[in-house]
């Protein structure tokens, strides 16, 4: 007889803690999912198995287990990081556990069926930069014990060829890799570079975009040993495989590896955690890496590993800066300044490709009215509605509801004016001042529509198309040869964000965007267009002075105690009613002050974006200073235990990304 600790998939936070059940099977194990009766419903429920014992000491009449899964178990490692993430980020076991299990509860047909892809290219001999870069991973990886490297390669350096080389090491040594790059879009083109190296046989590709099906069956293929090299976004890092040796993380900065969903996880934290669990290394890998990391590097927390050349010794491209506000006294009202529109001549004669960066999509940032200043927003959520002229409406990009343009102001009557500029209106532009070009672009909108990335950028690749317009999914990760010219259309957006990382946030996009000009043998060109040439992200990002940033920067966070001198720690309160989640949000931090002596909490207040879908938000943001985390969690996770209003929610997110 086996006595089995248990997780039972049920939503009330009051039920998160182990259940014993009794079992006569002895071949069961830890992390196997299981059916059980539970509470009064004889409908059997699935659980998970946290731990197994030989007797019990309790006096209760205890419940066998109706059967077992044999199909779905996540092991004793994955078993412990989802204990682990309870704790870190205030959340129920089953929450962490449906981060590792496949969507369809059932078996899938794991028989292969598709095309395989002989591995065609030998390992590239590497450049002297690059190989004292491998040999550091290597010998980590011969030490058999976590390490964590920061490799800071400027753009084009060459770190996709040395991430390989390390992940060749893994399989040799027997072991099985992770490579996780920051958006789904980008997927594409690290899969196609290694199925070059690998062959498809070997890799397995995870992301939100495959169907449930697909989903499921490439999980029983990696749990069961036939894929060796996983790929994908941020939900790779949960990968059922075993004996990891190593986990990259490229593009390291990116806001993206932190989840905006419940569980709000930090793909760094867990992939530093599973690493621990199998003494394997984890390589974070960026032209322009976090300031946060940067830090940790000075620290001794990571090993800092730096590519200063770019591959073949490329030169970085020219950089020019253009005075916005000048153009505008100047008589000029384009999108494009007078010496970004030459640039793109010159490159379009050359018989180059440019690429146009502009972090806003949709065709106008609003409308509003001339006359009384209204502004049209979304009546669920509060917040200005944007212009999207390729479906001829205005469209909230909270919700995603749509409305239909309003020929006059609903307050005055008068007519409304667009205002702002995003991707849609630059490609209006672009067809009326370079006609003769074929231009394409590539932003959400686009990106959503399936296999609508994949051909923009085959396009873009095949030389197709002469001008590419896109957002921040252009302005890494990719390599193209022939691209002459990188216009950066408004270069200090991020500037405006109510946000205490949006002077890195700037520094990294002009960086990385600029990085996509001059990759093959001719230098390239960067036109910077900007209304604040003379703040420190756009004037360092400019220079190419990443050091000088990452100063300044640090300073600025030390004299305010941002992170990484504290960890933040928001509290987000939703509810039906904006009377009984300002009520809740009030108390709950009355009582983390009666709780903690000298806490640092702010008093609630509505969110900037205070409605999403009828459903109202206030948060507070707790300084907690280094070391005292968990203490802080724990007293937190006491409240949300104590909550009896079930009407409204808490989410508890630490070191958040987003404020709004």
């Amino acid at each position: 007889m086996k006595y089995l600790d248990i997780v039972v998939d049920n939503k009330a936070r009051a039920t998160d803690c182990f259940y014993t059940y009794t079992c006569d099977d002895d071949s069961i194990r830890i992390g196997q999912k299981v059916y059980v009766t539970f509470g009064r419903s004889r409908k059997p429920r699935a659980g998970y198995v946290f731990a197994i014992h030989d007797s019990y000491g309790g006096d209760y009449n205890l419940k066998p287990i109706e059967y077992a899964d044999d199909d779905i178990c996540l092991g004793e490692e994955i078993v412990r990081t989802c204990i682990w993430m309870k704790s870190r980020y205030v959340i129920r076991y089953i929450d962490a556990v449906k981060c590792f299990i496949p969507p369809a509860g059932r078996p899938a047909d794991t028989a292969s069926g598709e095309k395989s892809v002989t591995a065609k290219e030998e390992k590239r001999k590497l450049t002297e930069e690059q190989q004292l870069a491998f040999d550091e991973i290597s010998a980590a990886m011969d030490r058999g014990r976590r390490e964590i490297f920061l490799v800071h390669g400027v753009t084009s350096s060459g770190k996709t060829e040395v991430y390989m080389h390390a992940i060749d090491k893994a399989l040799a040594d027997g072991k099985t890799a992770v490579m996780m790059v920051p958006e789904v879009a980008l997927t594409r083109e690290i899969i196609r570079r290694f199925e070059k190296r690998f062959g498809s046989d070997e890799i397995a590709v995870i992301h939100y975009r495959m169907s449930k099906s697909k989903r499921t069956e490439t999980w029983h293929k990696i749990r069961q040993g036939q894929k060796r090299i996983v790929i994908g976004a941020r939900s790779a890092v949960f990968a059922p495989l075993d004996n990891i040796g190593i986990i990259i993380l490229d593009e390291e900065h990116e806001s993206t590896y932190k989840s905006d969903m419940t569980p709000k996880y930090d793909a760094l934290d867990v992939a530093v955690k599973r690493a621990g669990e199998y003494g394997s290394v984890v390589v974070l890998g960026s032209a322009t890496p976090s300031v946060v990391s940067s830090y940790r590097a000075e620290q001794g927390i990571y090993k800092k590993i730096e590519l200063r050349k770019r591959y073949n010794d490329n030169r970085l491209p020219f950089v020019e800066v253009t005075d916005m506000e000048k153009e505008r006294r100047g008589g000029n009202f384009s999108m494009f300044s007078n010496v970004l529109y030459e640039r793109i001549n010159e490159n379009l004669r050359e018989g180059r490709q440019v690429i146009l960066f502009l972090n806003r999509r949709g065709f106008s940032t609003y409308l509003s009215c001339d006359s009384c200043g209204h502004v049209m927003k979304c009546p669920d959520c509060g917040i200005s509605l944007t212009y999207h002229k390729d479906i001829g409406k205005i469209k909230c990009h909270y919700c995603g509801r749509t409305f239909t343009v309003p020929r006059r102001c609903p307050d005055c009557g008068n007519p409304l004016s667009y205002r702002g500029t995003g991707t849609q209106k630059l490609e209006d532009e672009v067809a009326e001042l370079f006609p003769d070009a074929v231009y394409d672009r590539l932003d959400f909108d686009v990106a959503s529509r399936k296999g609508a990335s994949e051909k923009v950028l085959s396009d873009f690749r095949k030389g197709k198309t002469d001008i590419l317009i896109g957002t921040q999914m252009i302005a890494k990760g990719l390599d193209f040869d022939n691209v002459g010219l990188v216009g950066i259309m408004s270069a200090d957006n991020e500037l405006n964000i109510p946000d205490y990382r949006s002077a890195e946030r700037t520094f990294q996009l002009i960086t990385q965007a600029a990085g996509r000009a001059g990759r093959g043998d001719y230098r390239g060109r960067v036109v910077i267009q900007s209304f604040m040439c003379d703040n420190y992200a756009v004037k360092y990002a400019a220079a190419n002075d990443y050091e000088s940033f990452c100063r300044e920067e640090l300073s600025i966070r030390k004299m305010m105690d941002y992170p990484p001198y504290t960890d933040l720690i928001k509290l987000l309160f939703t509810g039906r009613t904006e009377e009984e989640t300002s009520e809740l949000a009030g108390r709950c931090c009355e009582y983390i002050k009666n709780r903690i002596s000298s806490v640092r909490i702010y008093n609630p207040q509505p969110s900037p974006v205070s409605r999403i879908r009828e459903v109202y938000r206030y948060q507070t943001i707790i300084k907690c200073p280094k070391g005292k985390r968990r203490q802080y969690l724990a007293v937190i996770e006491e409240l949300i235990n104590m909550n009896r209003n079930k009407s409204v929610n808490i989410v508890v997110d630490v070191n958040p990304y987003s404020f709004v």
